[in-house]
């Protein structure tokens, strides 16, 4: 079930915290960057990934932090191969490709709780009115878990998750 709610995703208590990159994203903004300086080995394990099997938009990567933090990337956008390029815009198919993935993630790792960002709503550039009903599509109507959807950010404070 989808629950909309306010705070600092990076406070979130859910299993798993989910949020949109492309391959090869190098996390210079918003969220990716957040989480970059939280998890810096995260970041590297990430570009080491897409070196070794150059995934694609609609695929998700899941990292598992040392002291038990979970992070699903989902690769909403495409990807920004060359030196120096920026990545692409989400799409309407790599969105639902990733959430499609995702929720067989979340059903093999056994999470009961999902904290998912606006998906593909910032730098991948998609309304929301497009993305929302995609959620509901492939993690509100299908899983019987709470999935809290962050739509307003508010540094350091705490979302309401109970």
């Amino acid at each position: 079930m989808l629950k909309e709610v306010t705070g600092d995703i990076l406070l979130s208590k859910a299993d798993v915290i989910a949020h949109g990159v492309a391959p090869n994203d190098d996390f210079h903004q918003g969220l990716a960057l957040s989480l970059r300086e939280r998890w810096p080995a995260m970041y590297k394990d990430f570009r080491h990934f897409c070196k070794v099997k150059h995934p694609e938009a609609g695929d998700v990567w899941v990292w598992q932090g040392a002291e038990g933090a979970a992070i699903a990337n989902l690769l909403t956008q495409e990807g920004a191969y060359d030196h120096g390029a920026k990545p692409g815009k989400a799409n309407h198919k790599f969105v639902d490709h990733a959430l499609k993935n995702f929720h067989q993630e979340i059903e093999k790792n056994g999470w009961k709780s999902v904290a998912i960002t606006r998906l593909a709503t910032g730098v991948g550039g998609m309304d929301w009115n497009e993305v929302q009903p995609l959620l509901e599509k492939h993690l509100g109507a299908t899983l019987k878990i709470p999935v809290y959807v962050y739509t307003t950010y508010q540094a350091g404070e705490a979302a309401n998750e109970g």
